[in-house]
């Protein structure tokens, strides 16, 4: 739905909702937003942040299948402006973890799904809509093989961003990929997401490709390049980086970096490590995600790939740490029990939005809600939504 700071666009991630197949997908929209729509926009057309994996997008790309959800959207006063690109294959009720980040962007197979996802998205955007596509942020850390991984993942890259100058030249239609930091990931931290696009995107072999792709000058490629290439601010996974909130922005603007996509969630916060605090967080230990965390000491910053990983290394005793972690909770709560979550700095973000637009597109992301403790999943999913969407409005108009 559009939200008043700058005419942006507000909606949800339906990636909470289990669903690979398109008929899968179909069935979870039909059956959950438009009851959230009536809950939280009832007179305004709604916005939908739409999913799909790779076996999805294919179902989906075909002329009838395109041309009967076009026509529900219609009927039932949606639209779609947003799509997550970052889970190629499976993402719930199995083993996901590392594996989320396959097909990465030295793989041929994510570029063909992204370019599929932006055939999709061209033909759903409203008129005068821009589009945009989350994605995954180059690949995961430990999966690095060579230091020509970042320039051959950045000519990658650069390719779909041909696909979409295409797009726009032929539509008028611009859509925007934006790679999403995210901890234990190539890009992890502003910092390292500044220098690959000022480094990478914004001039070698990126620039190069773009050029011979669309046969134009290196100027009018680094345009093209920052125009159609940005980054999407998760602020789960910023927080989580012990991330400075004002700097994130700051840095990425000072970059002539975009953020087509603010992905509007909170994780888990233990300022100080406690014997009861870290037996409760084994409840949140689970099978299908990964929950990276970061610890913060006296002497700096750890990180571990993993809750297992980070309870390892405890041994016996604790020590004098903050721990944040990577899961998702709902971004209406300020505490959990023991635990308080990062929704300072989710607050933080949307004032400095309601001051100075920071993204046309902002999409609340609690995709682990499935594997939440019982506990914090009262009410249903439905309910948690609409709550989680009324809270951004209440922070915007503040």
């Amino acid at each position: 739905m559009r939200i008043g700071a700058g005419d942006a666009h507000l909606t949800y991630c339906s990636n909470i909702h289990p669903g690979e197949r398109w008929d899968e997908v179909r069935a979870n929209i039909e059956a959950h937003v438009p009851e959230i729509r009536r809950n939280v926009a009832p007179d305004r057309p709604f916005g939908i942040g739409l999913r799909l994996s790779a076996n999805a997008a294919e179902a989906l790309a075909t002329p009838a299948a395109i041309s009967e959800f076009r026509a529900y959207l219609d009927r039932e006063r949606l639209y779609v402006f947003t799509l997550n690109g970052f889970p190629y294959g499976t993402f719930h009720g199995t083993r996901v973890k590392e594996d989320v980040y396959l097909p990465d962007w030295r793989d041929e197979a994510r570029l063909r799904y992204t370019d599929r996802l932006a055939d999709i998205l061209v033909q759903l955007l409203p008129d005068g809509v821009e589009g945009s596509i989350s994605t995954v942020p180059g690949c995961f850390k430990g999966a690095l093989r060579a230091d020509s991984d970042a320039a051959s993942m950045a000519a990658a890259i650069a390719l779909h961003v041909a696909h979409l100058v295409r797009i726009e030249a032929s539509t008028g239609r611009r859509i925007a990929l934006a790679l999403e930091p995210e901890p234990c990931c190539f890009l992890e931290t502003i910092e390292e997401t500044v220098d690959f696009f000022v480094g990478h995107l914004f001039e070698g072999a990126a620039i190069d490709t773009l050029c011979r792709s669309l046969g134009v000058g290196r100027s009018a490629a680094r345009e093209l390049m920052r125009r159609h290439v940005g980054a999407c601010l998760d602020l789960c996974h910023a927080a989580v980086e012990f991330e400075d909130c004002a700097g994130c922005f700051d840095a990425l603007e000072s970059a002539g970096i975009s953020i087509p996509k603010l992905q509007v969630s909170a994780g888990l916060q233990i300022p100080k490590l406690s014997r009861e605090a870290v037996d409760a967080l084994h409840g949140f230990s689970d099978e299908v995600y990964l929950h990276q965390v970061v610890e913060r000491t006296a002497a700096g910053l750890n990180r571990y790939v993993d809750l297992p990983e980070a309870f390892a290394s405890l041994g016996s005793s604790l020590r004098d740490a903050e721990w944040r972690v990577h899961f998702h909770v709902p971004i209406f709560l300020e505490k959990l029990g023991v635990f308080e979550s990062t929704q300072t700095f989710v607050r933080e973000a949307l004032a400095r939005h309601r001051r100075r637009p920071v993204s046309p597109h902002l999409e609340v992301e609690t995709y682990t809600w499935g594997v939440l403790p019982p506990e914090y999943r009262s009410g249903g999913v439905d309910r948690a939504i609409a709550r989680e969407l009324a809270w951004v409005l209440s922070e915007l108009a503040a």
